[in-house]
């Protein structure tokens, strides 16, 4: 197996001397970057590799720490940081951020970079849906890359040139004192490409309005505000990235008879005070159909009976069906009723007037 080949020395990569300042370290790999960079070496697999070279040493020799350790130990110093590794251009550009754009003038470049938008899209559901799980159909209408001109804006690849004020960096430098300013190319307005003849079918917008049908999976036991995502059915990048998701906002409908709470489900059961005294049994609605229910005597007001297992199903996992006793007092009684009642109070030895509960 042939050896592995050591690593340049990172002050070699950006062609400085190893007592070089911070500013001067930047202005190297600006220049650097600039000729390795992505756009003007397409395809080019050793400009690419050279690109993150470069990543890797400004890394390393911007930070004074890293620098530090570089300088004692070498790379192998380097272990234990958060030294990284660029296996891409698109990670070069996600590390250095807004910094990379404005710094070297290639806002454009970077943006080639970017992911669409996500969308958001919320759904209704009912709430026997949201708790058993469902299958819907959705229909969206949003904006699609152009087939005709693949996003580009242009009738055909013969119709873009690179801009003549920026050559292709979408910005240019203006100098204003002792400052030099990066600004946006108002003759591409930051494209760093000019279209001569623009696409029929987009208008030169480089998108177009479609309908597309979307399905989408509601797991069981989903609740109300939870967010579900499709991956690259949002918005399409508009510098020919990856699209963004589609984020599906559940909002679940009352029912007229259950409550949620957690994977329980919570259930008002009138009965009568008649029932509750002498206890009953009674027939009760769950998701799945009806199920018995023993009322034991003596239930009091608000006592909550549990039925195990017959709640929402999440997972492995399985809420129960709560029923909460609501006695029903009578607000009309006939007098032999009034009679009954008052012989029963009769039996209790004492009238309910003369006791004093608080007496323990």
């Amino acid at each position: 197996m042939a050896a592995k080949q050591a690593k340049k020395d990172f002050y070699d990569v950006l062609g400085v001397a190893r007592e070089a300042d911070g500013a001067e370290i930047k202005k190297a790999y600006r220049a650097k970057a600039m000729q390795h960079h992505p756009d003007r070496n397409p395809g080019d697999k050793q400009a690419e590799a050279l690109f993150k070279e470069c990543a890797e040493a400004y890394e390393v020799l911007c930070d004074p720490e890293k620098r530090e350790l570089y300088d004692r130990y070498g790379v192998a110093g380097l272990k234990g940081t958060d030294f990284r590794h660029y296996q891409s251009p698109e990670d070069v550009f996600g590390a250095f951020g807004d910094i990379f754009g404005d710094l070297f003038g290639f806002g454009r470049a970077r943006e080639a970079w970017h992911r669409g938008s996500d969308l958001r899209y919320q759904l209704d559901l009912e709430f026997v849906e949201a708790a058993r799980g469902v299958k819907k159909t959705i229909e969206l209408e949003r904006p699609a890359i152009c087939s005709s001109c693949k996003g580009s804006g242009a009738e055909s690849e013969a119709d873009i040139e690179i801009c003549a004020t920026c050559h292709g960096q979408g910005q240019v430098l203006r100098q204003r004192g002792f400052l030099t300013i990066s600004t946006a190319c108002s003759a591409c307005r930051g494209e760093g490409r000019v279209v001569k003849k623009v696409c029929k079918a987009c208008k030169g917008r480089g998108q177009v309005r479609e309908k597309k049908s979307v399905e989408v999976a509601v797991p069981a036991g989903v609740e109300e505000g939870n967010v579900l995502r499709l991956r690259g059915e949002g918005m399409p990048s508009p510098t020919g990235g990856q699209s963004g998701d589609l984020l599906i906002v559940l909002r679940v409908l009352d029912h007229p008879v259950f409550r949620r709470h957690g994977l329980d489900l919570v259930l008002l059961l009138p009965v009568s005070f008649v029932q509750a005294a002498l206890g009953d049994t009674v027939t009760v609605p769950t998701l799945d159909g009806e199920e018995p229910l023993r009322i034991p005597p003596g239930t009091q007001p608000q006592a909550l009976l549990r039925l195990e297992g017959l709640g929402i199903k999440s997972g492995r996992h399985t809420g129960d069906l709560i029923v909460q006793v609501d006695v029903k007092i009578p607000t009309k009684l006939s007098a032999e009723q009034k009679e009954l009642l008052r012989s029963f109070a009769a039996t209790e030895g004492t009238s309910p007037k003369e006791k004093k509960w608080w007496n323990l």
